[in-house]
């Protein structure tokens, strides 16, 4: 009789803390620049996919953290990660950066050189990694929305965006190939050509569609890295 007890109860143990663990939500925290930054303000991509999360029931299973600073390139998110994204143990880490490694070089003689660019993100995705989370990796989209190649930073922008994706194809990390998405919409949405006010206000930042945008490519490659065990 003591041994049918004591298993009932194990087995009442293990369903309950299967039951804690299953609830549990998933951290996901959004690491990158003023972009990034602006995405937790009212409208900005984050909310915007706290939106969708509550639209698909789904609010008990997500936790959304923004940690974006205006102005920052890869090695500033080196060489804050450890406080700012591995100290909170996240589940999912969608890093998206390179616009001001590429806009500083001619606005402000700073940036980051391609080659340095690449050993940083390479560096802060292992460590990532190494730290347990998952990781999504993003294109930088736009310094100007023309789709005809004739904004001064589109070819670095090509540049650094081809290097992103072959670094995520050869470590199998999730793409968010926002320089595409952003380029593909501009062809279908802008036919004069302007070089803001389709996605962004300001050629950089993003306006109500384009926190729109980006909230939904994300929040897919999310929905189906959330599903791969």
């Amino acid at each position: 009789m003591n041994k049918l007890i004591l298993f009932t109860l194990f087995i009442a143990a293990m369903f309950i803390l299967s039951s804690f663990r299953s609830d549990k939500k998933k951290k996901i925290i959004f690491f990158g620049d003023s972009i990034t930054e602006l995405g937790v303000k009212p409208n900005g991509y984050i909310r915007v996919i706290e939106d969708m999360i509550r639209n698909e029931d789904k609010a008990t299973q997500y936790e959304l953290i923004g940690k974006g600073i205006g102005g920052n390139k890869v090695y500033d998110l080196y060489l804050r990660m450890e406080e700012d994204v591995l100290k909170l143990q996240p589940d999912i880490v969608v890093v998206y950066i390179g616009v001001n490694d590429i806009w500083h070089k001619s606005m402000m003689g700073t940036g980051t050189d391609y080659d340095k660019f690449g050993k940083f993100y390479t560096a802060l995705i292992q460590k990532l990694k190494a730290a347990g989370a998952k990781v999504i990796v993003c294109t930088p989209a736009v310094i100007g929305e023309r789709h005809d190649n004739s904004n001064p930073q589109d070819g670095e922008l090509n540049h650094y965006s081809n290097w992103i994706r072959k670094f995520a194809g050869d470590n199998e990390i999730p793409l968010v190939d926002l320089r595409s998405i952003f380029l593909n919409y501009s062809k279908a949405n802008n036919p004069n050509n302007l070089d803001s006010k389709i996605l962004t206000y300001d050629r950089v930042h993003l306006n109500d569609e384009g926190n729109k945008v980006v909230a939904t490519a994300m929040w897919n490659e999310i929905k189906k890295l959330s599903s791969n065990k």
